[in-house]
């Protein structure tokens, strides 16, 4: 049964390409923000063209096009900003599509309709939209991946890094794994949520599955959407600076591998590498 909340998804596409969410997979971004079965009343994707470039390159107006026809194939609208050309002092020229007013403006007039509403974007200048969107009776939430406003975090009901979202952002590393994310074998990224240093261990915490209990981080729960992964700190990259650990910031890549050890049960962290 569908739940009776209201949701609205607004992402600025320059944004998150440019922020190290290229490549990031929008139906998982809808059921990202549908998780407790919630109605996605509006899916909204501001994206910009280059007018000029496409009657000059035929392979950038193609796969433009793919792209959002891609979008409006898992339900967004397509909201597009032309490119426009300008000279600098140094006759320096420069494109610029700007979508942050029409997303503002969107979310705003729609939000009478809205219970939740989702921004994907790291831009700071959204702050104040945040604040009125909560002013109206909106939960609001961000996620991003990197180059985030931290005052933009602070403000939200809740912030997600794109990049713990099982499956919204490929992995992209020379280890690769047929395993389903969260299975032992697959590649996932996570966060250090213990650390021992004097022991030379810790754990990883990582989101193996899609649900409402993102607030139930205790992997102990079984309703939580988090497990935890041990790790030894000779797993860790020899250039890390262990004494920011543990951090919700640093966010971990690795592989999942069973555990041989009667004393921990939960799956071992290796092949470890920071990702922002």
């Amino acid at each position: 049964m569908k739940s009776t909340i209201k949701v609205g998804v607004y992402v600025d596409v320059a944004n998150i390409n440019r922020n190290g969410g290229y490549g990031m997979q929008y139906d998982v971004l809808r059921e990202f923000a549908c998780r407790d079965k919630a109605e996605a009343i509006r899916l909204n994707a501001y994206v910009s063209f280059d007018v000029e470039r496409a009657k000059e390159d035929i392979i950038y107006k193609k796969g433009v096009n793919s792209f959002f026809s891609i979008l409006r194939e898992y339900g967004f609208k397509v909201i597009q900003k032309i490119v426009k050309w300008y000279e600098d002092e140094k006759g320096t020229r420069y494109g610029k599509a700007n979508a942050d007013l029409d997303m503002a403006v969107d979310s705003l007039l729609q939000s009478q309709n809205l219970d939740r509403v989702l921004l994907a974007t790291g831009d700071g200048d959204f702050v104040q939209v945040v604040r009125a969107l909560q002013n109206y009776g909106c939960r609001v939430e961000v996620i991003a991946f990197e180059n985030i406003s931290n005052e933009l975090k602070r403000e939200v009901d809740m912030f997600t890094s794109g990049y713990l979202i099982p499956n919204l952002l490929p992995i992209k590393r020379g280890i690769e794994s047929d395993n389903n994310w969260g299975e032992v074998g697959s590649i996932v990224r996570g966060y250090c949520s213990h650390y021992y240093e004097d022991r030379g261990f810790g754990f990883m915490r990582y989101m193996y599955k899609i649900n409402s209990g993102l607030w139930i981080t205790d992997s102990r729960n079984q309703d939580s959407p988090y497990k935890a992964a041990f790790f030894h700190t000779s797993n860790l990259p020899d250039d890390l600076n262990t004494n920011g650990l543990p951090s919700r910031d640093a966010i971990f890549e690795f592989r999942l591998e069973a555990s041989t050890n009667r004393e921990h049960k939960e799956p071992i962290a290796t092949h470890i590498r920071l990702v922002n």
